[in-house]
């Protein structure tokens, strides 16, 4: 196989050629990590999700140290809609590396949709500070009726830059309680 032409295909975008150019070499058993995680990427431009998660498992299955297959499994779980794994594999991403902003955000919000409200105060944790975060952190503290939540809720209420988010996190913890005044 001429690497020219697969580099000059992925330096282009030219992703149906990078695929062709791939498939061969990722389909014995014994298939590169980098070769698995790069067909990966370019499955997932053409849009074909499921294949791109085959390979994206064969990749870590291999290398399970392969933080950027363990992201992108997460996210191509994400286009799936599968939850579970992306809860799992973006888990794996900042268990590896807890400075990854990217991944402890995704985890953090497939965390509150499935309820896994410890596994999301840890990762929002990471992101201490971020706008975001601090609404996240005041659901988390609502669902699970912790005493720091109205105090939380005062200090977002005072200085979130984002009014409007802060109202919408209100209302959705709110189990049609909403306070009148706030």
């Amino acid at each position: 196989m001429n690497t020219e032409h697969l580099n000059l295909a992925l330096t282009r975008g030219d992703w149906p050629l990078a695929a062709a150019l791939l498939a061969p070499l990722t389909r014995g058993q014994n298939a590169h990590p980098s070769l698995l995680y790069n067909h990966g990427k370019v499955l997932v431009e053409l849009g074909h999700h499921c294949e791109a998660m085959q390979l994206f498992h064969r990749c870590v299955a291999r290398a399970p140290g392969h933080a950027a297959a363990w992201f992108e499994m997460g996210r191509t779980a994400l286009s799936l809609e599968d939850l579970e794994t992306g809860f799992d594999a973006f888990s794996k991403v900042v268990s590896m590396d807890k400075t990854d902003k990217d991944a402890a955000r995704n985890l953090g919000r497939i965390a509150i949709r499935l309820g896994h409200w410890q596994a999301a105060e840890r990762s929002w944790s990471l992101l201490k500070g971020d706008p975001e975060a601090e609404l996240a952190l005041y659901r988390v503290a609502a669902e699970t009726r912790n005493p720091k939540a109205a105090e939380m809720r005062k200090s977002l209420l005072e200085t979130h830059p984002d009014r409007a988010a802060v109202l919408r996190t209100l209302v959705r913890v709110s189990k049609g309680a909403m306070p009148l005044n706030l």
